[in-house]
């Protein structure tokens, strides 16, 4: 009963919240669900001093939520799925050379250019950390969020090749960055681990490939048992048990639950588009089926982030580092940009205008504040929350209500 009650609890405030913006704030639904949380946090925060059982029941019932394991162990799945479902192999061969050098290579640049820079800017505001937990910081803060990330692009209209860019990288960033968090949280916490090149290789074959070549199997099984019948119902319970199957297959294998998602999506979207897997109708209604979860999985996702707030007692205390952070996170991703296309010889040229809708389109958001919530108290964890939530609340709101203009500014003056 308690699971039922909170997640009735969510889907209600959900509804009100959506109603309230489609009538009158008129908001990407996303960011006017979680500006509305955020002012019940405060609301509830105000009215707590009046009313300290009402700010002790609601903060208890946010805290018995359990975001990380609620975001990186059930939602992120669907979203992941439902956001790699839509996206055409063809396109993505295409920038192939791209999403594969920003989801990795461009993650570990920022890592260490955040984690080192703000090792050295943390004394300047009174404040001081080991330079292995703000490597920490860094490996949270550098994956763009793919929720984020593929919410927005879907409103602001950019170019097919550059939308598969970002998109593409969003997916599939989140092995890289698990793999590195991973590693910099155990040593931050102590831990003895053969650091060889061999090893911490193995460590991403395992956790990155290994999610992949997963992803692909289940795709293939479930696209076969959707061939074998007619049936779009049966394909939506298919589609359903390949998100939380894998999930539990992924778990028990120790290996990328997320790229599982993104390898599987693309296997049963693109596969199924044949007419000899799916009809049109089935494949329309699986479309809206996914459509469905996505709108209402990402609106719960964002309300809930609005009222994580109520969790970091401390955020007024680190509002000017979080801040400065801002600043720091956007030019370690030009960076960790910027790098690569004057190195690597892509096949597509990136002028000053592309590298800035890149820069600026690399939204922050819930796994950011996920993994920022798994740190253990004991390595600055309020400090490290308390910058990635400034950091996310600037992305979702300022990065993500300009993108649009920044693109039509550069779609103006050509790619």
């Amino acid at each position: 009963m308690e699971l039922y009650y909170s997640f009735s609890i969510l889907i209600v405030l959900t509804a009100i919240f959506s109603y309230i913006n489609e009538r009158f704030l008129k908001l990407p639904s996303t960011i006017g669900i979680m500006l509305m949380a955020m002012v019940g946090s405060i609301a509830v925060v105000l009215f707590g001093t009046i009313y300290p059982h009402l700010f002790e029941e609601f903060s208890s019932f946010i805290y018995r939520l359990d975001f990380t394991d609620v975001l990186m162990g059930a939602m992120l799945n669907f979203l992941l799925f439902a956001g790699a479902i839509h996206v055409k192999l063809s396109d993505l061969r295409e920038q192939k050379g791209p999403v594969v050098v920003f989801s990795t290579v461009s993650v570990l640049i920022s890592t260490f250019v955040v984690g080192l820079l703000l090792y050295h800017i943390l004394p300047l505001v009174g404040l001081s950390a080991p330079l292995i937990e703000c490597l920490v910081f860094g490996a949270l803060i550098s994956p763009t969020d793919p929720i984020a990330v593929l919410g927005i692009l879907k409103k602001v209209g950019v170019s097919k090749s550059l939308e598969t860019k970002v998109a593409g990288e969003s997916l599939f960033n989140d092995g890289m960055a698990v793999v590195v968090f991973v590693v910099l949280l155990q040593l931050a916490q102590g831990k003895e681990m053969d650091l060889s090149f061999a090893n911490v290789t193995w460590l991403f074959v395992k956790e990155a490939l290994g999610g992949i070549a997963l992803g692909i199997v289940l795709g293939l099984i479930g696209v076969r048992g959707m061939k074998k019948i007619d049936s779009h119902n049966v394909s939506a319970i298919i589609t359903l048990a390949i998100v939380m199957g894998g999930y539990l297959v992924a778990r028990s294998m120790h290996i990328s639950g997320p790229l599982v998602m993104v390898a599987s999506g693309l296997v049963v979207g693109n596969v199924s588009r044949r007419d000899d897997v799916l009809s049109v109708t089935a494949r329309d209604y699986l479309n809206k089926f996914w459509e469905l979860i996505d709108e209402i999985m990402n609106a719960i996702l964002f309300l809930i982030i609005g009222f994580e707030l109520i969790l970091i007692r401390d955020i007024t205390d680190y509002w000017l580092i979080g801040v400065i952070s801002i600043a720091l996170v956007l030019f370690a991703r030009w960076i960790s940009i910027w790098i690569p296309t004057k190195i690597i010889p892509f096949k597509t040229k990136f002028n000053k205008e592309t590298v800035r809708i890149l820069v600026w389109g690399g939204l922050r958001g819930g796994v950011s504040v996920a993994l920022a919530l798994s740190i253990d108290e004991r390595l600055h964890k309020e400090l490290f929350l308390s910058i990635t939530y400034v950091i996310v609340v600037f992305s979702i709101f300022v990065q993500g209500l300009t993108i649009g203009k920044v693109v039509k500014k550069v779609s103006e003056g050509g790619e």
